[in-house]
């Protein structure tokens, strides 16, 4: 019963454990997506007060407002880009290390245009916004060409894997329609098996010829021999074997 209570403790313990680290994860996870949420809306709420101010505020303090809605712009549709690139490219994280590196002037710049929003000396902001336009331009200019090279990086290997695709695609069509291309690599073949069978019937009609001529030779040459050959019938009186009882013919009288 010890053994049983010890065991059923132990596993009682794990699952707690585990109950414990699903719920700090999912809390986790919650307060991330609450963090994500509010950022944005406060971040849509202050892109919304900018573009009224540009509109709204002629001179320095609209101008003041643009140069702020364009480096908040270009500084987010950047980090956009290389964040969701990242995945497919590994090489983007050098350029997104720069990046990190431009979005601290980018904050910093914002700032410094933050804080002259709320300038009540108006030959202050007149005097300040040549600079801080100047610094606005060649920070966005940099975010853009990181933007720029990254999309175009991004539509050349897209141009490259539909090339290549393309290609395969061609040969595999190619490949199913196999019997397009049966008759051409069939036509020699049958006319290189032509050439023997007509060789064959050209040396058959020869033999054939042939044939006849020779067993007209044969022929010849055996009515010759019979010819030559003395009969077996007839019996040669030379060679008759004579016997001591029998009386030579004499020739009859023609008296």
């Amino acid at each position: 019963m010890d053994v049983a209570a010890a065991i059923f403790a132990v596993i009682f313990a794990i699952l707690v454990a585990f109950a414990v680290i699903a719920a700090v994860r999912t809390v986790r996870a919650v307060k991330r997506g609450v963090d994500r949420t509010v950022t944005q809306a406060r971040r849509t709420v202050e892109d919304t007060r900018l573009k009224a101010r540009q509109y709204v505020q002629p001179g320095a303090a609209g101008e003041v407002a643009q140069l702020r809605l364009s480096l908040r712009t270009s500084m987010r549709a950047t980090q956009d880009v290389l964040h969701a690139g990242l995945a497919d490219d590994p090489s983007l994280s050098e350029s997104l290390a720069l990046f990190e590196r431009l979005s601290a002037h980018g904050h910093e710049l914002d700032d410094d245009l933050r804080k002259l929003e709320t300038e009540p000396d108006k030959g202050r902001v007149a005097a300040r916004l040549p600079e801080l336009r100047e610094r606005v331009e060649r920070v966005t200019h940099s975010a853009d060409s990181l933007r720029w090279a990254a999309q175009d990086r991004a539509r050349q290997f897209a141009d490259d894997d539909l090339a290549v695709l393309s290609e395969q695609i061609r040969m595999e069509s190619g490949a199913l329609r196999h019997w397009e291309d049966e008759p051409e690599t069939t036509s020699k073949p049958a006319g290189t098996a032509a050439k023997p069978s007509s060789g064959a019937a050209s040396s058959t009609a020869a033999s054939s010829a042939a044939a006849p001529s020779a067993g007209a030779a044969g022929a010849g040459a055996a009515a010759a021999g019979e010819r030559e050959r003395p009969a077996l019938s007839g019996r040669d009186k030379r060679w008759q074997a004579g016997y001591s009882w029998q009386k030579a013919e004499r020739p009859e009288s023609t008296a």
